[in-house]
């Protein structure tokens, strides 16, 4: 949606990279290759979203208006955005002094890919783009939107909201192998928290809404200087 009004250049991990945050690649070669099947200028990148983001900044043309990480398929809502590497994406255009939105949409992990409302998700940020412009320009934060999973005409809007807290119900799993044990991380249901809090932006996703969270880089806590 976006290729008609703007000029975009895609730089998107060649891989999945989930839960990565903002690592970066410090002691390897990243490569970068030319994917000419695409619609507009698209590289893929052997490295993390955040060296994505570096690099398509910096090297692979004129410095971006805005960056946009995304889109997630599943929700980064509320303690996600600890884990997420889509949100990291635009921390590091925040970095970088650049506009950045991070854009998810909130599936459940287990629904097949032919029930994920991608188009929904993708009209909504065209509408920030459009719309939400002036306020996304503002470098001082960088933003994080989450789309519900439905049609586009089941959305109610976009509310700005505030990070939820989401209880994280993951239990490690052991399996004994060869003398070693292996864990594996399973999750339950932690997008259930938080849900019918006002204001936030599990609540508000829950409700119906995309949510528009602005946040900061700065993770100074002002009570504990006082």
């Amino acid at each position: 949606m976006l290729a008609g009004e703007h000029d975009l250049v895609v730089v998107a991990p060649s891989g999945d990279r989930s839960g990565v945050s903002h690592a970066i690649t410090a002691d390897e070669a990243i490569t970068i290759e030319r994917r000419h099947a695409a619609k507009v200028l698209a590289y893929a990148c052997s490295g993390t979203p955040a060296d994505c983001v570096l690099i398509g900044s910096t090297e692979l043309g004129p410095r971006p208006e805005l960056v946009i990480s995304g889109i997630n398929h599943g929700p980064n809502l509320a303690d996600d955005v600890n884990y997420s590497g889509t949100v990291a994406g635009a921390v590091e255009a925040s970095l970088l002094g650049i506009p950045a939105l991070a854009a998810s949409l909130a599936s459940d992990h287990e629904a097949p890919f032919d029930r994920r409302y991608w188009e929904s998700a993708a009209a909504i940020v065209d509408r920030c783009v459009r719309e939400e412009f002036e306020r996304l320009a503002d470098a001082t934060c960088y933003w994080n939107l989450n789309v519900p999973n439905v049609p586009l005409q089941s959305i109610h809007g976009i509310a700005v909201t505030r990070l939820g807290r989401k209880r994280i119900c993951g239990r490690m799993i052991g399996e004994e192998r060869g003398g070693a044990t292996r864990y594996y991380r399973a999750w339950e249901s932690p997008f259930e928290t938080d849900r019918d809090t006002l204001g936030t932006d599990i609540g508000a996703v829950h409700a119906g809404y995309a949510s528009l969270t602005p946040l900061l880089l700065d993770r100074t806590a002002p009570s504990a200087l006082r």
